[in-house]
């Protein structure tokens, strides 16, 4: 039997979600894995609740749609809120910015806050690249994807102008994932 990995990514329109969501479909194709990627914004795309769906394949995905989560990755309250019924109870793992998300936890799942936005407001000068800084501490937690495969799918996606910025950020994540393995 295939393994496949169900990612929802979820915030409000800004915070980089579809970015955070298209790049992790490129790392997973860099790893040689099959990739179905979808998206959504609210009524409003800046500051309406958004979602980025992955899913992720040893085979040819059949269904290209996120049915139960394995993991949610969520950067804002009202995007967690109405995201986090589509968690595989039991076996879900939520991974929040602690800055904006503060959830009621329920029985089975596992819960890793990381301070994504505060760390990059202090290490990055500003909210740019904290969907970068979740994105990477996640895929250090959860072997999504290998480092080598995160990091060439910034390099391939972002923007020239702000690379740089985005494999700092990548590699703030990583130590940020590498903290959390340690405390869980």
């Amino acid at each position: 039997m295939a393994e496949i990995k169900q990612v929802m990514l979820c915030g409000y329109g800004g915070q980089g979600i579809v970015l955070a969501g298209t790049i992790l479909g490129k790392a997973a194709f860099h790893d040689d894995k099959w990739v179905s990627g979808t998206n959504s914004f609210g009524a409003a795309a800046r500051g309406g609740a958004c979602r980025a769906e992955v899913v992720i394949s040893d085979r040819p995905v059949i269904f290209p749609y996120v049915i139960e989560a394995d993991i949610l990755v969520a950067m804002y309250q009202t995007a967690y809120d109405k995201y986090i019924r589509q968690v595989k109870r039991d076996k879900g793992i939520i991974i929040y910015d602690d800055n904006f998300v503060s959830p009621k936890e329920a029985g089975g799942l596992k819960y890793i806050p990381l301070p994504a936005t505060r760390t990059a407001i202090e290490e990055l000068g500003g909210e740019m690249g904290a969907n970068i800084i979740i994105l990477s501490a996640a895929v250090e937690i959860t072997g999504l994807v290998t480092r080598e495969a995160l990091r060439a799918a910034v390099a391939e996606t972002v923007f020239s102008g702000l690379r740089e910025l985005n494999l700092k950020a990548v590699d703030i994540g990583f130590k940020l994932g590498e903290k959390a393995k340690v405390k869980g």
